[in-house]
């Protein structure tokens, strides 16, 4: 099953997609979030999200400015100070 992941900004919903897996900066350190995660909450640091379409897949990198990041039953959301690009 894929993961539901959106991308949020204090201007505008910047992505809501199902992916693969995502990987989150973290300020404890980067993790990965699939499908079925335990919930957690995070706040994260400026770095890059990489975003897997498929398993297997090249990742997209998307440049992150501080924000916080949440796995729930309705998948990875991230809320973003800034998106860059």
């Amino acid at each position: 099953m894929p993961l539901h992941f959106e991308l949020v900004t204090p201007a505008k919903l910047e992505r809501s997609e199902d992916v693969y897996m995502v990987v989150v900066p973290g300020t404890e350190g980067d993790f990965g979030v699939l499908e079925g995660h335990a919930p957690v909450m995070s706040t994260i640091r400026d770095g890059a999200l990489q975003v897997y379409r498929a398993e297997g897949a090249a990742p997209e990198n998307i440049a992150v400015r501080g924000g916080f990041a949440e796995v729930g039953d309705n998948g990875l959301t991230v809320l973003a100070e800034h998106v860059e690009g």
